[in-house]
């Protein structure tokens, strides 16, 4: 496709206003403190394999309001550890799949947990495993406008909490070197890292490829894709929703998450991504509170760098590990 968001120099100087809430952070804080009630420490289930170099586990962990989320979590096999480890999000609708697709990370010698997405892994993928109990208002299909009247009942709200319970987990166990921990995602799962870099501390690196869930105010007028077009559906129909629709949404905003976070970053866009708009990455890119790099590929949409990308990031965190 051609490409429709500003020049890349435009890009680069790109620094928009994004509503962001006086009670931000108090909202927050106390999410993660309510959470953190019930006990961090994950369950592990050591699952026969035919990954003769990895040890499998299936990890469970408690999330928001303690409810049980799944994890794959991978281990070179035979190590003693301390390892450095890389907790990872999904993209939209997928699940964490099966322990041999997520191989990646754990043969380069990390400690690897995929989390599951909660109430998702029925789009693309071979699958998920956890449930989202919690019940919603009028929504339209998909995850985007589930409890959209209240910050307090957003589905997002309740998946970055997740994210944040996961790299809790990932730090109690024994292999694993907690003052090393970096998380990474693509797509949603990009913007699920951005919004963990921004509440949980003590990272070692954030690896957010072509997030989502970035600048919505902009991105919902911009383009005609999925998921953003459930949130412009749902304002065609709640005709009088946007001021409400759109306070909630500040309160998830990866911009707002970016600008709080401290952890060296390697960002990735797509300049032809019509599912996340450049100029939406760029936004929070931008407003990253720590050092940050961002690989740009300008021939290529929501792709993004894909394998080649993924060398990028290994020899990058490799650096930043070795400082």
């Amino acid at each position: 496709m051609p490409r429709f968001d500003l020049s890349l120099p435009e890009l680069r100087e790109y620094r928009p206003q994004v509503a962001e809430p006086a009670d931000f952070d108090d909202f927050w804080r106390s999410t993660l403190a309510e959470s953190r009630r019930f006990p961090t420490e994950p369950r592990l289930t050591r699952q026969e394999s035919s990954l003769t170099q990895v040890e499998v586990y299936d990890l469970v962990f408690p999330g928001f309001g303690g409810q049980p989320v799944h994890a794959w979590y991978l281990l070179p096999a035979g190590t003693s550890g301390p390892l450095p480890a890389i907790v990872e999000y999904n993209g939209y609708g997928g699940g964490r799949g099966l322990p041999h697709e997520r191989l990646a990370w754990v043969t380069a010698g990390y400690a690897y947990l995929c989390m599951d997405t909660r109430g998702q892994g029925s789009v693309w993928g071979s699958g998920g495993d956890t449930p989202d109990p919690n019940g919603t208002g009028p929504s339209v299909p998909g995850f985007m406008t589930r409890g959209i009247e209240r910050p307090e009942d957003h589905y997002y709200r309740r998946v970055y909490t997740d994210a944040v319970r996961a790299i809790d987990a990932i730090r109690t166990l024994d292999r694993v070197d907690p003052a090393r921990v970096a998380v990474c995602g693509g797509s949603q799962g990009g913007g699920i890292a951005l919004a963990a870099a921004g509440l949980a501390d003590g990272l070692v690196g954030v690896l957010p490829e072509v997030p989502f869930l970035c600048h919505f105010e902009r991105a919902v007028g911009m383009t005609e894709e999925d998921p953003y077009q459930e949130i412009v559906r749902y304002l065609s129909v709640h005709r009088d929703a946007a001021e409400r629709t759109f306070r909630t949404l500040s309160y998830l905003d990866g911009v707002n998450f970016a600008a709080r976070a401290t952890a060296p970053a390697l960002f990735s866009v797509g300049l032809l991504d019509p599912v996340c708009p450049p100029s939406t990455v760029f936004a929070a890119f931008n407003r990253y509170g720590g050092d940050a790099e961002i690989e740009v590929y300008p021939f290529n949409q929501h792709e993004g760098g894909g394998g080649h990308h993924w060398m990028r990031q290994a020899a990058w965190l490799g650096r930043v590990l070795a400082r």
